[in-house]
């Protein structure tokens, strides 16, 4: 007999590994071969196969927090807390030994469960890294804003740049801002870092990312920004998940997370940081003033270009900060035609980004959606940072697009003689009546705007068409569940317009719209075009199809738009067409799988393919998915359903769905 077991608790140190250590003994004493994985702090250790699941007579859940019970469906499963694992090991399994537990039936997935999934399949490089970005947004918009607002409202004019007075409302405002912003570079590693090694890679992610932030440790006036925390987190990260792999004796192993781990990784990340990162870093950045401030002479558009290239590239990171701070050092010698093209490229990349999103929503989840709003707030206040989250998240297509724009901007502020008499940029200097030439340099900063919105639009993808590769929030929620998405939308747009006469088929089960004609067992295709081929010629057979030419069309340029294949071995192909004479489903199988590209990777083997008339593609169509989806999700469903051997055994599962 083999027996499973997942052990976890809150805090995830003694008890989980107790409850393991006692579980694992008396599954020896009684000859029992048992399996255990433990959710502790340090992550998932010894974590169950799906290989494992399937050969086990039964599974022990012994956790006092929530445990995913979903990859046990159909197996015998007793679920209890944490201590009745490290008191009663020897019962919890003589139940199942006896029989007395009862078979998980397995539930629908939840949105949660759903999203956790669609971020196993991201690239972990990326997947790590979104993770910081998620918590580091909140930072962002909360220190720009409060900013942004304060010195609106309280800011002075001086000839150091714009100034809160000492002591006021809007200074300890301002301060509150600050604040936030000093915690961004630190989040930002921390939990990149925890995306890597779980709990353990919080403190070293965030005390490198303070160093990364901080140049003083190395010597560095400007600091290594947030590409410096990018960095950190990724080494915290992986030195922590090296120390983890490092075998310590069974009394060591409940503290390692909350002492060894952490003081060892901290010590690492933070010298090497100070000693062999940020040293050559600073040394770079120092060169590169000092060639910027020899370029006095040469020729202003190609300083332009790469002052507005500079204070783009990272948004508030070293370089920015080089560029800006050859700006005030310019002001500080009477030369304002510096600042001026500084000024205009600070405000260009989220205010460029924050437009994109206005004028395409199609290429922004909800979340870059609302993102967008603050960026471009940001933007007016000279907050180039606001355009940090839309960088992180897609840099091959975000970072070219707010460079070239910065650059233009900077370009044409340059031939103009915008200037600027304070070190700070935006919209906002100009309106308290710092700039020179003000018109020009609401021109130059429009003219970077556009093309930095256009240009970020044009590489970017649809949200919906991206598929898997939508990466947070939403996105990945309309990438999981797009069939149900889509045919929700398509019944809003048919409501909306005005009815028209047709004949009606009252659809309140499957097999009101399939016949065991319209059944085939067994599959011969070998692609998904194949079988594709396959179903719409049944289809076309049954007198369903005025025309098979022009169904596969749909059909095919649905599985353009992201594939239906929903995973669990289910494909559900399906097109709205007026070559569709009436609603009907016709269910194949393919024994061995096709690949049709399922966002789990697993093939194909029941294939249902939805043929509704363009007329009736809300009602129908969306009747007809839901009663898919919730039969589809019993896994033991879809395993008798795999197994009939006659079309009539078939049509009969098939009379159950409803």
């Amino acid at each position: 007999m083999k027996i499973l077991a997942v052990t976890a608790c809150p805090v995830g140190i003694a008890h989980t590994y107790m409850a393991a250590e006692n579980l694992q003994k008396a599954g020896e004493d009684m000859n029992v071969d048992i399996k255990v994985e433990t959710q502790g702090s340090i992550g998932v250790e010894n974590a169950l196969t799906e290989k494992d699941i399937e050969e086990a007579d039964g599974i022990i859940i012994a956790s006092d927090k929530d445990v995913s019970k979903e990859r046990f469906a159909g197996k015998n499963l007793i679920v209890v807390g944490v201590q009745e694992g490290i008191r009663q090991p020897k019962e919890l399994i003589q139940r199942i030994m006896d029989g007395n537990v009862s078979v998980y039936k397995g539930e629908m997935p939840s949105a949660d469960s759903v999203k956790q999934k669609m971020k196993q399949k991201e690239n972990p490089i990326y997947r790590h890294l979104m993770n910081g970005v998620s918590y580091m947004i909140p930072f962002i918009v909360v220190g720009g804003l409060l900013i942004a607002i304060s010195l609106a409202l309280g800011g002075e004019q001086t000839d150091g740049g714009i100034v809160i007075p000492e002591g006021s409302f809007w200074k300890q405002i301002e301060s509150l801002g600050a604040a936030s912003f000093s915690f961004m570079v630190p989040i930002l590693a921390g939990f990149i870092a925890v995306s890597i090694a779980d709990r353990p890679g919080l403190a070293p992610g965030i005390i490198g990312g303070y160093i990364a932030a901080n140049g003083s440790f190395y010597g560095s006036e400007a600091g290594a920004g947030f590409i410096g925390g990018i960095i950190a987190g990724f080494l915290a990260g992986y030195v922590v998940l090296g120390i983890k792999k490092i075998k310590v004796p069974q009394a060591v192993q409940p503290v390692m997370p909350i002492i060894f781990i952490p003081i060892i990784a901290s010590l690492v990340v933070g010298l090497l940081f100070i000693f062999v990162i940020g040293a050559p870093v600073a040394a770079i950045f120092e060169g590169l003033t000092q060639w910027l401030e020899g370029m006095q002479g040469t020729s202003s558009i190609v300083l332009a270009l790469i002052l507005g290239g500079m204070i783009a590239i990272d948004m508030g990171g070293p370089f920015n900060k080089v560029a800006f701070l050859f700006g005030a050092a310019m002001i500080a010698e009477g030369n304002y035609e510096i600042m001026g093209p500084i000024a205009v490229a600070i405000c260009i990349p989220p205010l460029g980004m924050g437009l994109a999103t206005f004028l395409n929503k199609k290429k922004y989840n909800q979340a870059e959606r609302e993102t967008g709003k603050a960026s471009f707030t940001m933007g007016l206040f000279g907050i180039t940072e606001g355009a940090i989250p839309f960088a992180a998240q897609d840099p091959l297509r975000v970072i070219p697009s707010i460079v070239v724009g910065s650059m233009a901007g900077s370009v044409v502020a340059m031939m103009s003689s915008v200037g600027d008499r304070v070190a700070h940029g935006g919209p906002i200097v100009a309106v308290l009546g710092a700039v020179d030439n003000v018109l020009m340099f609401f021109v130059a900063a429009a003219i970077g705007v556009v093309i930095t919105a256009f240009m970020a639009n044009a590489l970017k993808k649809d949200v919906v068409a991206a598929g898997a590769g939508m990466p947070v929030g939403e996105a990945a929620d309309a990438e999981s569940d797009s069939v149900i998405k889509e045919a929700v939308e398509e019944k809003e747009e048919v409501n909306s317009q005005p009815s028209q006469e047709q004949d009606h088929i009252n659809i309140t089960k499957l097999t009101d719209i399939t016949t065991p004609d319209l059944i085939d067992i067994d599959l011969t295709g070998s692609t998904r075009d194949e079988v594709i081929d396959e179903l719409i010629q049944t289809l076309d057979k049954q007198d369903v199809l005025h025309s098979a030419e022009s169904f596969k069309e749909a059909i095919v340029n649905r599985e353009q738009e992201g594939t239906t294949g929903l995973g669990m071995n289910i494909a559900i192909p399906h097109g709205k067409s007026l070559a569709v004479k009436k609603p009907a489903v016709v269910f194949g199988i393919k024994r061995e799988g096709v690949d049709w590209n399922s966002m789990d990777g697993t093939d194909a083997k029941l294939i249902f393919m939805i043929a509704v008339p363009k007329e009736r593609e809300g009602d129908d169509h969306l009747k007809i998915l839901q009663m898919l989806s919730r039969r589809l999700m019993n896994e033991s469903f879809r395993e008798e359903l795999l197994n009939v051997s006659s079309k009539e055994e078939a049509y009969r599962l098939l009379e159950t769905i409803q």
